[in-house]
C-alpha cells in the first residue's frame, strides 16, 4: 500500500524539509548574507549529491546522459538554484520565513500559467477560482502589520519583490526540470546535475570578487554552520530529490498541493523556533491560499 503512494509520501516529505530549510536559512542568513550563503549550502548540498550519486549508480555524476539532457538541467539549475534561491534568501531577510513561504506559494499557480502557455493545457473556471483564493491568502498574511521579528514596512515590499522573483525563476525551473527528467530519468542524477551547475554558477563570482576564503571563514562560525549545512541538507540535498521522486510518482496537481503545504508546516515552527508572532489573520490567509492551491490542481 505505502509503494503506491511513495509519490504522496515524497511529497509530503518535501513540504516538511522544506518548511526546516526556511527555518534554518533564515537563522543563517543573518549573518551570512544571502550570497554567501547560496553558494556555501549549495557545495555543500553538492558533496552530499556526489558521494549518494557515486554509491548508487558508481560514479559521482551521470557522465553517460545526453548532451540535450544536460543543457536543460544546467540551465534548471541556474535559474533554479543560483538565481531563485538567491532572490529566496534576500526574501528571508526582509520578510520572515512564513511570509516568504506565503509568496512562494504562488509557484504552482505560476507553473500552471507557464503549463497553459507553453504547453496548451487547459485551466478550468474551479482552477482560475482556486488561483484567486491563492492570491487572497498571501494579500490576507502580507498585509498585516510586520511582526516581532523585526520586518520594517519600507523593507517588506522589496522583500515580496524579491520573493517574487523566486517564484517565477522557480516556475520556469519545473518546466525545464521537466523537459530534462523525460524518459524516466532518476531524479537524484537530476537534481545532481542541477545542484553541479548551480554550484559552479554561484561561485564565479566570489572568485572574481576574491571573497572565497571570507566565505568559508563566515562558515566556520559555529551559530552559522550548524544551520547553512543542516538546511543544504533539508533542501537542495534531500528535498529537492524527494520533490523530483513525488513529480514522477504521482500527479503533477497531487504532489504540487502537497508540497504547498509548507506554509502551514511553518506556522509552528516560525512562533516557536524563530519567535515570529502568528495570528489568527496568519493563520486563515494560509488555509486560504494552501485550499486554493488544492483547487488548482485537484478541482
Amino acid at each position: 500500500m505505502l509503494t503506491e503512494r511513495i509519490g504522496e509520501i515524497a511529497a509530503l516529505g518535501t513540504a516538511l524539509l522544506w518548511s526546516l530549510t526556511y527555518v534554518q536559512f533564515t537563522l543563517a542568513v543573518r549573518s551570512l548574507g544571502p550570497a554567501r550563503l547560496n553558494r556555501l549550502r549549495l557545495l555543500i548540498a553538492l558533496g552530499f549529491l556526489f558521494c549518494t550519486h557515486a554509491v548508487v549508480f558508481h560514479t559521482p555524476v551521470p557522465f553517460d546522459a545526453e548532451a540535450e539532457r544536460w543543457a536543460w538541467l544546467i540551465v534548471s539549475g541556474v535559474v533554479g538554484f543560483t538565481i531563485s534561491d538567491a532572490l529566496l534568501f534576500s526574501a528571508l531577510l526582509r520578510l520572515g520565513a512564513h511570509r516568504t513561504s506565503m509568496v512562494t506559494a504562488l509557484i504552482p499557480v505560476v507553473s500552471a500559467l507557464l503549463a497553459w502557455a507553453v504547453f496548451g493545457e487547459r485551466l478550468t473556471a474551479t482552477q482560475i477560482g482556486g488561483s484567486l483564493a491563492t492570491l487572497s491568502g498571501i494579500a490576507v498574511v502580507i498585509s498585516a502589520r510586520p511582526n516581532s521579528e523585526g520586518v520594517r514596512r519600507n523593507g517588506l515590499w522589496i522583500g515580496v519583490l524579491f520573493a517574487l522573483g523566486t517564484v517565477v525563476t522557480q516556475s520556469i525551473r519545473y518546466i525545464l526540470s521537466k523537459r530534462g527528467m523525460a524518459g524516466d530519468f532518476p531524479a537524484l542524477s537530476a537534481n545532481t546535475m542541477q545542484i553541479l551547475a548551480a554550484t559552479v554558477a554561484a561561485w564565479i563570482p566570489a572568485v572574481l570578487r576574491k571573497d572565497v576564503r571570507r566565505s568559508f571563514e563566515a562558515l566556520a562560525k559555529d551559530h552559522v554552520l550548524t544551520p547553512t549545512v543542516g538546511g543544504a541538507m533539508a533542501g537542495p540535498f534531500l528535498g529537492v530529490t524527494l520533490s523530483m521522486v513525488a513529480l514522477t510518482r504521482a500527479s503533477v496537481g497531487t504532489a504540487s498541493t502537497l508540497m504547498a503545504l509548507v506554509p502551514v508546516f511553518l506556522l509552528p515552527f516560525s512562533h516557536f523556533v524563530l519567535k515570529e508572532r502568528i495570528t489568527l489573520r496568519a493563520i486563515l490567509g494560509t488555509g486560504l491560499a494552501v485550499g486554493g492551491v488544492a483547487f488548482l490542481f485537484l478541482g
